[in-house]
């Protein structure tokens, strides 16, 4: 896909993170949800200025264990800390970029959009209730579809998730059984399937088993070429995974309204809305170990918001909204100092 070719370029990215850094690049770690567009705009970054991003794709367990460990200049996570666990380990938190977690399925003569799920009967095939692909249930939502008697191979997250978080509360938020059954966390005790290691990993086990079915950020559906399944929304209309629908769903966000903007997008309201977006948010020390370092990597992602916007429209993110940029540089300012109590960024 043309849009994935400029991963390779970038792919020093997940291996240069075991690699000495140098002593400009940028460390981070976390999040496999938005390493595609991390990859993207570091690929950019470097050529315009030099500066690398070592940045590992490990998940959002691995992000906050490593920020927290100090090993890293950033943390990355699409499960947003709350206001406590900030406070306690003095961190500063903000989004970075938009996108939606997609079902992708592994079905002979099924093309991607072909098929359509809703929230109750994805709750009860990822409790293991719903066993074939010939299920009533599914085949009441697609009665047009020739639906194969095969058994369904779960597909989940086995690392510490913020892609399972968002899927989790999603179907914790239209299935009480499934919120009582699993619930919300960022790793959860499955009642079926088998795990994968980050987006990547999910992806590639869907995408060689047959019957198979996962959860994966959209551009790792787009990158290996998977079947997504359409969704039926809070509102009842069915809906695509697109940036209109990922955008719909960020509309109604009150970013202000939690500690370190920590908004979930899920099942959102209105008829284009996308009921898996999700966000994915950056974690720093509000007074940092390396001032200069905290200061590269906020200059990084000041970059991405003001230029990196097409680059994750193309790859299917939604870039956050100008005037929550503005406060964010605001926030940065008035909670990431150094030592001295001196503001580590400035404003361009």
């Amino acid at each position: 896909m043309k849009h994935w070719t400029a991963f390779a370029a970038a792919g020093f990215i997940a291996a240069a993170a075991y690699l000495p850094a140098n002593a400009a690049d940028i460390s981070g770690a976390g999040a496999t949800f938005p390493y595609p567009i991390y990859a993207k705009w570091a690929d950019t970054y470097k050529k315009e200025t030099g500066i690398g991003l070592n940045y590992q794709s490990i998940g959002s367990g691995g992000g906050i264990k490593q920020i927290q460990n100090k090993t890293v200049t950033f943390g990355a996570t699409d499960a947003p800390l709350k206001g406590a666990d900030l406070e306690k380990w003095g961190l500063a938190q903000f989004p970075a970029v938009m996108g939606g977690i997609v079902p992708v399925v592994n079905l002979e003569g099924i093309k991607p959009g072909e098929l359509t799920l809703d929230g109750p009967t994805l709750a009860k095939i990822f409790l293991g209730e719903i066993k074939t692909w010939n299920d009533a249930a599914i085949q009441k939502l697609n009665p047009s579809a020739k639906l194969p008697n095969q058994a369904i191979a779960i597909v989940h997250r086995s690392d510490g998730s913020g892609t399972t978080f968002n899927f989790v509360y999603y179907l914790s938020e239209i299935s009480p059984d499934f919120k009582s059954k699993v619930g919300v966390n960022t790793s959860v005790q499955w009642p079926a399937g088998i795990g994968a290691k980050g987006n990547e990993g999910v992806a590639n086990n869907v995408a060689i088993t047959r019957g198979a079915i996962g959860y994966v950020e959209y551009a790792y559906a787009l990158q290996n070429k998977l079947t997504h399944t359409k969704m039926i929304n809070k509102a009842g209309k069915t809906v695509e995974p697109t940036m209109e629908a990922f955008q719909a769903a960020a509309a109604n966000a009150d970013w202000k309204s939690q500690p370190g903007y920590g908004v979930i997008l899920a099942n959102q309201p209105g008829d284009m809305s996308w009921p898996m977006t999700a966000a994915t948010w950056i974690l720093v020390y509000k007074t940092p170990v390396d001032a200069a370092a905290t200061a590269s990597a906020l200059k990084f992602f000041d970059w991405a918001y003001r230029n990196g916007g097409k680059m994750a429209e193309e790859l299917h993110y939604v870039p956050m909204p100008a005037s929550v940029v503005k406060d964010i540089e605001s926030y940065w300012q008035n909670e990431v100092k150094d030592a001295n109590g001196k503001p580590v960024f400035a404003a361009m």
